[in-house]
């Protein structure tokens, strides 16, 4: 066990909870993550364990509770997309059922209009460059926030022409469909 077990030779059960809890204190947290914070500080198997199902069972870990949060938090502040919310979220232990349930909440529409005023933000930093050099980089800044060339490069086009600017044919030389 860790130093905070061996120090006050304490139980390893009020151990792991002490743990779990100052990191809930922190932020929400998924149980694996718990998991590994008490596999890190050497809790025994056992303990950690029962101390992560009691917590379960009173609602203190509910991974389908953090991952409709994160969804939803991470969409509206970062704008991000369906595949890099689900990919933040296996990262942090949470299980496959669980992730697509999650990111299936978010509408379709939804996701497109953020890509729109993620694109629409980005606009005036690309004034000043050629049409195929600016749809590149307002489609690499969607790319990296996990949106896909074909929504990509439809919100771009539209976008661009909502603007009166010219579209570049980058996409369709590229065979991603525009419509």
């Amino acid at each position: 066990m860790g130093r905070e077990g061996r120090e006050a030779g304490a139980d390893p059960q009020a151990v792991a909870r002490g743990i779990c809890l100052r990191l809930l204190t922190m932020a929400p947290r998924t149980r694996a993550q718990l998991a590994e914070a008490l596999r890190k500080r050497e809790v025994p198997q056992e303990a950690a364990d029962a101390v992560l199902e009691r917590f379960s069972e009173v609602g203190l870990i509910d991974d389908e509770a953090f991952a409709a949060a994160w969804v939803s938090s991470r969409h509206a502040g970062r704008g991000l997309a369906r595949k890099a919310l689900a990919s933040e979220l296996r990262h942090r232990g949470v299980d496959e059922e669980t992730v697509k349930e999650a990111v299936d909440r978010l509408d379709p529409e939804e996701e497109a209009e953020t890509a729109r005023r993620l694109v629409r933000r980005k606009l005036s930093s690309t004034r000043a460059l050629e049409p195929a050099v600016r749809t590149r980089r307002l489609a690499g800044m969607l790319a990296r926030k996990g949106y896909g060339p074909g929504l990509a490069f439809r919100v771009i086009r539209e976008v661009l022409e909502d603007e009166g600017s010219e579209t570049s044919p980058f996409a369709e030389d590229q065979g991603y469909p525009l419509d």
